[in-house]
């Protein structure tokens, strides 16, 4: 029996899966290296985050994005952007060179078997561990509205289904919503040739500012600190004490958790879009029905009037949704019996990512109500995996195995 398995193998898996291995856990890491960056993001998007706070963490913390670049000669600078394709490449990386083994296998099932699990895969692989952390990223938790889940995918899909834009050279295309995701892929669909639009019931685009220096004066630090999430006080501290959001009460944690560091455009993605793609705002899209070979969009605009789009397709760039019954994988009386987190739908956590069942971990962003919105990024995995990590060897007991 395997000490633990981890199921997912983006930054949040691969840290923990870094950290297990250092403790000498016996453990099988189960998934697609950094998949969702593979598959799942546009050739030309760039990280919003800066280098230095994109880190996937492990024990030693020599195998960091800006060691990955200078081994390479490609800059990893503050304020200048990087490109997804060489976070990928660092994802690639730091997994052969911090975790003994990824396998890529689909997990369809966690069972609760004993005083443990039994993890069955597409594979026909049954695997028995004694704790399991669930690190599978956001593609479970894809949110599309209502309106549009009628609609046939050549008509309408979501903004994370799309690996090449590509193939809209030439076609019509509306997207829904007004964060990065929104702003970004509307960008390239222009740049691809594309005639792209970006509606949105937001009242106004949210631009984030150009990034401070990182060396300034002691009285700027102190008024305006650098956290992994921004500048300011309020996302010091939710970037850098997760344990603090935690111990506020579950109503302002699950408020914190979907309204912080909310839709919001990188500072050089600006000209960009201002420069070549239209954005109509304080629009509330009501229905979406086929018409031939597009489809018709009806908004309900600020002032109560109706309006009709037509389009070609449309993608839905509405984020992800913290909600556990999305995880068909988990058996179901074992999700149902799951503790939430009060007036949310994820799971209520212990301090160290452990659920309301033993043994079963959860990371990233459903353990963003639990520990606030650090866990939407790729640097709450520096705080996660150690803590989680630090939680298996609790559960599992006795002294560390070595490899």
């Amino acid at each position: 029996m395997y000490d633990l398995v981890v199921v997912g193998a983006g930054p949040y898996g691969l840290s923990i899966a870094a950290h297990a291995a250092a403790a000498g856990l016996r453990l099988r890491v189960l998934g697609r290296p950094m998949a969702s960056w593979r598959d799942h993001m546009p050739t030309g998007m760039f990280l919003k985050s800066e280098p230095w706070s994109s880190n996937l963490s492990d024990p030693t913390g020599d195998r960091t994005l800006s060691a990955y670049c200078a081994s390479r000669g490609l800059p990893a600078e503050h304020g200048s952007p990087m490109s997804i394709g060489t976070f990928t490449d660092y994802g690639m990386w730091f997994a052969e060179q911090a975790v003994p083994e990824v396998e890529e296998r689909t997990v369809t099932a966690v069972r609760p078997r004993g005083a443990g699990f039994l993890v069955g895969t597409r594979e026909g692989e049954s695997i028995p561990a004694r704790t399991v952390a669930l690190a599978v990223g956001v593609m479970p938790l894809v949110h599309v509205p209502r309106t549009l889940m009628g609609l046939p995918p050549d008509l309408a899909s979501h903004s994370s289904h799309h690996n090449d834009l590509s193939r809209f050279k030439g076609r019509h295309v509306t997207v829904i919503g007004a964060g990065q995701a929104a702003l970004e892929t509307a960008a390239l669909l222009s740049e691809e040739g594309a005639t792209a639009q970006v509606v949105a019931r937001a009242g106004r685009i949210a631009w984030n500012s150009t990034p401070q220096p990182l060396h300034r004066s002691l009285a700027r630090s102190l008024r305006d600190p650098h956290c992994g999430l921004g500048t300011g006080w309020p996302s010091w501290v939710f970037a850098e004490t997760p344990w603090a959001v935690r111990r506020l009460p579950a109503a302002a944690r699950v408020r914190i958790a979907s309204t912080a560091l909310g839709p919001a455009g990188a500072w050089w993605l600006r000209e960009r879009v201002e420069s070549g793609v239209p954005v109509v705002l304080g629009h509330r899209l009501r229905t979406a029905a086929a018409r031939g070979d597009g489809v018709r969009l009806e908004f309900t605009t600020a002032d109560g009037s109706r309006r009709t789009v037509e389009t070609e397709h449309v993608i839905a760039a509405t984020g992800f949704t913290t909600d556990l019954a999305r995880l068909q994988m988990l058996d179901p009386g074992l999700r149902a019996g799951l503790r939430r987190v009060a007036g949310g739908r994820g799971p209520q956590l212990n301090g160290r990512f452990e659920s309301s069942h033993r043994g079963l971990f959860f990371a990233g962003l459903l353990a963003a109500p639990s520990f606030g919105p650090a866990m939407r990024f790729v640097y709450g995995a520096g705080f996660t995996a150690p803590h989680l990590v630090g939680g298996v060897r609790r559960r599992v007991g006795g002294p560390p195995r070595r490899r």
